[in-house]
């Protein structure tokens, strides 16, 4: 494949598409990090994006940048990559992005840009083009991400229930209170390690595919400073109307619940982080969520909400392949 040169103020757009796509993912996955302190009224609203954000972007002292790395070389080949290609992978997962934010659905950021670049990625070299090995270990966190928090975050349920059944009603709720507001700063931790990292695969690559990383593949600072900034900044612009759905109308949360599906989820995606795999923070707080909620009464879940976003997970890779490879085709006619 021939790489295509562009001019700097094209590159400086397209980078500035790819914060703007991370600021959209920090606006659109706020709920994940804090729809249960929310929904539980141990923080404002206000209080709780301000939260969520500072947490986001003190990930950078934490985590290394394995995810960043998946994203930029490991799911499509990095050498088949042109500004076309980053193009049409973010306005497809933007587009999905804006069509399930307006609509209140938690889908999956993540999954979304996977799918942009698989769709804009065979457009430009066909089936060739991916690397198989890094969309089968994305596809199996698609099941495998909510399925373990659900069944972790249940565990935890019976765990602290059983420590604290000779505790009293006001003993307990003290307790949990506090570790509700630790678990979900654990989850912020965990969201900005992960989400903001697949942004600076999509900046890193761009960058490599025009000869300005000296030939290898290593995400600079100032990009990782630039998408913990942006998705931090997008997180404070909140996400009300998925966070009512992941806080109150899949089931509703006691602070004992919210604290065993932060900490169910927090596991989840420190592990994911250090093993490199892009895991959508979307569906694992949602099989947390559920998880929790079925450990008290299975009827305590709205299963028909939970249907629903299952759905849009399903659909959110075709979705967003679709749409990266038509905005890939028509970058091509001009």
């Amino acid at each position: 494949m021939t790489t295509t040169i562009i001019a700097l103020p094209l590159l400086v757009a397209l980078i500035g598409l790819a914060l703007a796509f991370d600021f959209l993912n920090g606006l659109h996955d706020a709920a994940n990090s804090i729809a249960t302190v929310v929904s539980t009224r141990l923080l404002s609203p206000v209080q709780a994006v301000l939260f969520a954000a500072v947490f986001n972007f003190s990930a950078y002292w934490i985590f290394g940048l394995k995810v960043a790395e998946t994203v930029g070389k490991g799911i499509i080949d990095k050498d088949i990559v042109n500004p076309q290609v980053i193009f049409g992978a973010l306005v497809g997962a933007m587009f999905w992005n804006i069509v399930t934010w307006w609509k209140g659905i938690p889908s999956s950021s993540s999954h979304a840009l996977v799918g942009g670049l698989i769709g804009a990625g065979m457009m430009r070299a066909g089936t060739d083009g991916i690397v198989w090995a890094g969309v089968s270990k994305t596809a199996s966190a698609i099941v495998l991400s909510p399925m373990l928090g659900l069944m972790l975050s249940m565990f935890l349920m019976m765990a602290t229930s059983w420590i604290f059944m000779r505790a009293t009603a006001n003993r307990a709720e003290g307790v949990f209170r506090k570790l509700h507001l630790i678990s979900s700063a654990a989850y912020s931790l965990g969201h900005g390690a992960n989400d903001a990292q697949k942004t600076m695969g999509i900046i890193t690559v761009l960058l490599y595919s025009q000869g300005m990383l000296g030939g290898e593949f290593h995400v600079p600072e100032w990009v990782v400073l630039s998408c913990y900034t942006a998705i931090a900044l997008g997180t404070l612009s909140g996400g009300w109307k998925i966070i009512e759905t992941m806080g109150t109308r899949i089931t509703k949360l006691s602070h004992h619940q919210g604290f065993c599906a932060s900490a169910g989820g927090s596991v989840m995606l420190f592990a994911a982080s250090a093993l490199g795999i892009p895991v959508s923070t979307t569906h694992t707080i949602t099989g947390c969520v559920v998880g929790v909620g079925a450990a008290r009464r299975a009827s305590a879940v709205r299963w028909s909400v939970a249907r629903s976003v299952g759905v849009a997970w399903l659909i959110t890779i075709p979705a967003s392949a679709a749409v990266g490879a038509a905005f890939y085709g028509l970058t091509t006619l001009f």
